[in-house]
């Protein structure tokens, strides 16, 4: 959430910056009701002095020796005037609320280092490790590989759930847990990131911090009889944990990573990516969070994506990382990098993280702050986060990166102690 004195005092900046965004956001409506706010807040304590003068010259009317009806019209003006405070604090609190709620549609400014652009087409690629393998005959899908060999079944999980869930078998399932181990264990052991396993289920308020509500409702699944959402991404707990909590002096930076079942209902995806594993109702994911003092956030960013990319490097996928244009940013984003993996069989590079930084947006909205040093003022923290990396892609992009032309698929070597020394998976 940007703050409202900002937003006043730099309308035409956040113009600026919402047109590179391509938002449409109603700022005239939210200055005009900002400068009635503040009127009404200069009329209310006049109103509040002037009452409390008349009450003082009421009693004082009625203890001296003045006519009755001085005090009686003094009294009826006092009436009068708690009639117009009332008014006015009604209609304070509406445009109060009004005003909240505003707030919290607006997308927050793409930094200064960020590309302009409308669309994904105009991100930027910023460079590439790995080089993609070359095979001797046209390179299969995963989703092909995964059913022959016996460790994907879609049509079950269509049976079980419905479409867009995964069922992984045997070997599959293997491998999947695999996955899950050895990025907590690089991010835990040789990052230095505390493991936390939070609630799958989390508050309105919760969602609200974090960016999801209100504008997101539609991509949420949320329980029908209690005030419950199941989350979409480590990233709302695990955030959250520090909701309404002021950070001591030494406390930051603090890094922590989560497994976790992450849930979408994917609303805005219809017809997209309907084979295979790549876009879920539900999938896994290990999640980075940082929280960082301001001037330290764009440099933490840099730690963070690259603790991601060694996720790639020791699963030796080919990959790309680029920076989002304004037009791609995310809506609680001040900047972002994606990183692509490679997918042999469509020859194209598909994202398996985001690694961003959200300055003071987040913790505004969930009131998080700090103190630099002891006796210091409470500021807002910034907030980073990171799939390190989405599970499910990850696996499908081993299916199509490691596939052998009998079929089998060669497991990762950074994987074998993982799996009991497995180096195939064979039909």
């Amino acid at each position: 959430m940007l703050d409202l004195k900002f937003i006043r005092e730099n309308a035409g900046l956040i113009r600026e910056k919402l047109g590179q965004r391509g938002a449409e956001f109603d700022l005239e409506k939210l200055l005009k009701l900002d400068a009635e706010r503040r009127r009404l807040v200069v009329d209310i304590e006049q109103w509040r002095r002037e009452k409390k003068a008349l009450s003082r010259q009421v009693q004082e009317t009625r203890a001296g020796e003045k006519p009755a009806d001085a005090a009686t019209d003094l009294v009826k003006r006092s009436r009068e005037i708690s009639s117009a405070l009332k008014e006015s604090e009604d209609r304070l609190q509406a445009i109060e609320q009004e005003l909240g709620s505003l707030l919290l549609l607006i997308p927050n400014l793409p930094h200064a280092s960020v590309p302009v652009g409308h669309s994904p087409e105009e991100n930027v690629e910023v460079r590439r490790w790995g080089t993609p393998r070359a095979f001797d005959g046209e390179p299969r899908p995963h989703w092909e590989i995964g059913e022959d060999l016996g460790i994907l079944d879609l049509a079950r999980a269509a049976r079980v759930a419905g479409a867009r869930f995964p069922l992984l078998k045997g070997k599959g399932a293997l491998l999947e847990r695999a996955l899950i181990n050895f990025m907590l264990d690089l991010h835990v052991r040789e990052h230095g990131y505390t493991e936390v396993f939070p609630p799958l289920l989390v508050s309105e308020d919760s969602m609200t911090g974090t960016g999801q509500l209100p504008k997101f409702a539609h991509e949420l699944f949320k329980t029908a009889d209690d005030p419950y959402f199941l989350i979409p991404t480590a990233e709302v707990p695990v955030t959250n944990m520090h909701r309404e909590e002021i950070l001591e002096p030494g406390t930051l930076p603090l890094s922590y990573v989560a497994y976790t079942p992450c849930f979408r209902r994917e609303a805005g995806s219809y017809g997209k990516d309907t084979r295979g594993i790549i876009r879920q109702h539900q999938f896994n994911k290990v999640e980075l969070v940082k929280f960082a003092e301001p001037a330290k956030s764009y440099q933490a960013l840099e730690q963070l994506t690259a603790d991601a990319e060694e996720v790639l490097k020791r699963l030796h996928l080919p990959y790309r990382a680029v920076v989002l244009c304004t037009g791609d940013l995310g809506f609680a984003a001040a900047k972002t990098y994606d990183l692509e993996v490679w997918f042999a069989s469509q020859q194209v590079y598909r994202e398996v993280s985001s690694c961003s930084n959200f300055e003071d947006f987040q913790a505004r909205r969930a009131a998080i702050r700090y103190r630099a040093h002891p006796g210091a003022k409470a500021e807002f923290v910034h907030t980073l986060n990171g799939s390190g990396v989405a599970i499910g892609r990850t696996w499908a992009a081993i299916l199509e990166n490691y596939q052998e032309a009998d079929g089998t698929i060669t497991i990762p070597e950074v994987l074998r102690p993982y799996m009991g020394g497995l180096t195939k998976i064979e039909p």
